[in-house]
């Protein structure tokens, strides 16, 4: 057996098991007991008005794999608490302190799914943006936005038609297969 053969036996079960981490994190979380009951309708009121408006973090930053795989991924708790350790002693906002109240538990955050399209649909991220669209031609301003609670007023309006018609604008295939199994 030669290390080529070996290395490209490896990478594809590797491959799948890390886009079924993916996957698991945004699609298949145990939804938590009673989403209405989150005062923001989050387990967390994540205001992306602050980290990608105010400190314009990129958007990629924490949606990591939105470049490289079909889901756009979300933020190991570990990436958060790289900059929220640093907040001193118990003076922390009640968020942060849910946030670390997760992390010490080693539970992932149960966070409620906003944008998801039908089931008999794709959408890979990452052709998106390799294709040059930027995350708020989908999603909206949401550096804008305090907490995300449901999908953006400019997503909600969006349905296959919208998609046809931008394909069509931006010059990419609009045959069935592209986006449906």
């Amino acid at each position: 057996m030669t290390k080529k053969w070996l290395i490209g036996a490896l990478a594809v079960p590797l491959a799948a098991a890390g886009l079924a981490f993916v996957r698991a994190q945004e699609a298949d979380a145990p939804p938590p007991d009673d989403p209405a009951s989150y005062p923001s309708g989050q387990p967390i009121a994540f205001p992306h008005n602050i980290h990608a408006g105010t400190y314009k973090m990129d958007c990629q930053y924490c949606h990591f794999s939105a470049e490289r795989s079909v889901d756009a991924g979300l933020p190991p708790l570990e990436t958060c608490m790289g900059c929220h350790r640093i907040i001193p002693g118990t003076n922390k906002p009640e968020e942060i302190q849910k946030l670390q109240d997760y992390y010490n538990r080693g539970e992932p955050v149960p966070w409620v799914r906003i944008y998801k399209i039908s089931d008999h649909a794709h959408f890979p991220h990452m052709r998106h943006i390799k294709a040059g669209l930027q995350c708020q031609q989908c999603h909206g301003e949401v550096q804008e936005t305090e907490v995300l609670n449901r999908p953006n007023p400019v997503w909600g309006g969006k349905n296959m038609g919208w998609c046809v018609a931008c394909h069509r604008k931006e010059g990419a295939s609009d045959d069935c297969s592209v986006c449906h199994y």
